[in-house]
């Protein structure tokens, strides 16, 4: 029977895989209703940035999905994904603070990612840390 604490780091890793599943389909597949979403303008994106979002994004949910399956027997990938969500803490707050046009659903939702994602992270490198731990002795 899993334990309270490996209940929450499998549940993390499942939503945080299909949580970036979604961006990568919506950015990717369906930029206008991102930009709709976040920046209330018209797709206008010559050089694909959004797209290159929606890539890392799906290198994210790549991870997050091995991790998810194997972190039981090779608690390492707790700290791989702490260093994906780690690796994203500035990019949501500079959108937020530097973006020309924001949506109400962008201020409320990015610059609180940014210290979501930083809690995130260091919450699974303690869990990666104990998972070591407990693994050595």
């Amino acid at each position: 029977m899993p334990t309270v604490t490996e209940r929450r780091i499998g549940g993390l890793l499942g939503f945080l895989f299909l949580f970036d599943v979604v961006l990568t389909l919506w950015a990717g597949f369906f930029p206008q209703l991102w930009m709709d979403a976040f920046h209330g303008v018209p797709y206008d994106d010559p050089q694909q940035l959004l797209r290159r979002c929606a890539a890392n994004w799906a290198a994210f949910a790549l991870f997050q999905g091995i991790a998810f399956r194997r972190w039981r027997r090779e608690p390492e990938w707790l700290a791989v994904v702490a260093g994906v969500r780690l690796s994203d803490i500035f990019t949501d707050l500079t959108v937020s603070a530097l973006a020309r046009d924001t949506t109400l659903f962008a201020k409320l939702s990015l610059a609180p990612m940014s210290v979501i994602n930083l809690l995130m992270g260091l919450w699974l490198v303690r869990a990666y840390r104990s998972r070591r731990s407990a693994s050595s002795t």
